[in-house]
């Protein structure tokens, strides 16, 4: 009897690892608004806290995301997050000091939350909301994927095997979603794609409903319209993808 419950408690250990085999994160926050005239940032990101090739790609690569998103000067080097927010600060008080009667207060937000893991596949949504003067801010989405197992940042295409009818499937469901009828222009009633022509999204992201498709404001229809989404059931597009899916 003893044998059997140290065999069970082993069992239930065992599983539980495998089971709860999930990267850990804690939130990194980063604010600035040190007085009335300076730019209001607020960063607030998961930061993986292991010590391994895949936590310091995620790291990295979330880092280099903002420093892009705030670098006002593309001459400065910007290694870091501080210095990035440092040249934003700059720009702002540059333009404030040669247009100081019609220059509104800057700001930038920056929120990431992970929204898929697997086993295989991790994906952190980031989300951003930059103003630097003008009628009003710029809002957008960026999907970051990540291969577990090899430690790397996917690009769009790695996540297929298929990516040719893919996209030939994603057209058809984009069609349906936007009343497109079959056999009409894809912007026939008044999309912007380029050449007339459907192509798939700058960011294509594993959430926990399906694979979503985002084209940001801008991407293919106008501000007013704002981001573009459609979110495919795993059910339907396993068959294109690199990876299984645990749906």
């Amino acid at each position: 009897m003893k044998t059997s419950i140290t065999c069970l408690v082993l069992f239930l250990v065992l599983f539980s690892c495998k089971k709860e085999d999930k990267l850990t994160f804690e939130p990194l926050v980063i604010t600035q608004h040190e007085c009335a005239d300076c730019p209001e940032v607020s960063i607030s990101i998961p930061n993986a806290i292991e010590q391994t090739k895949l936590t310091r790609t995620i790291n990295r690569t979330l880092k280099e995301e903002i420093i892009s998103l705030l670098l006002y000067d593309d001459d400065l080097e910007a290694t870091t997050i501080e210095e990035a927010i440092t040249s934003f600060t700059h720009g702002y008080t540059e333009l404030r000091e040669e247009y100081a009667d019609e220059t509104a207060q800057w700001e930038a937000k920056i929120d990431g939350e992970k929204v898929y893991e697997d086993d295989v596949l991790l994906t952190i949504e980031l989300n951003t909301y930059l103003f630097t003067g003008g009628a009003h801010g710029y809002g957008s989405k960026r999907f970051l994927n990540f291969d577990k197992k090899k430690g790397t940042e996917l690009e769009n295409w790695q996540l297929f095997k298929d990516l040719e009818n893919f996209q030939k499937y994603a057209e058809t469901e984009f069609r349906i979603k936007e009343s497109i009828p079959e056999g009409k222009p894809i912007n026939s009633t008044g999309f912007m794609f380029e050449r007339d022509s459907f192509y798939l999204p700058e960011n294509i992201g594993l959430t926990k409903e399906g694979l979503k498709l985002l084209y940001n404001q801008y991407e293919v229809a106008s501000y007013a319209d704002g981001p573009i989404e459609l979110t495919l059931p795993y059910s339907d597009v396993k068959k294109f993808l690199a990876a299984k899916i645990k749906s």
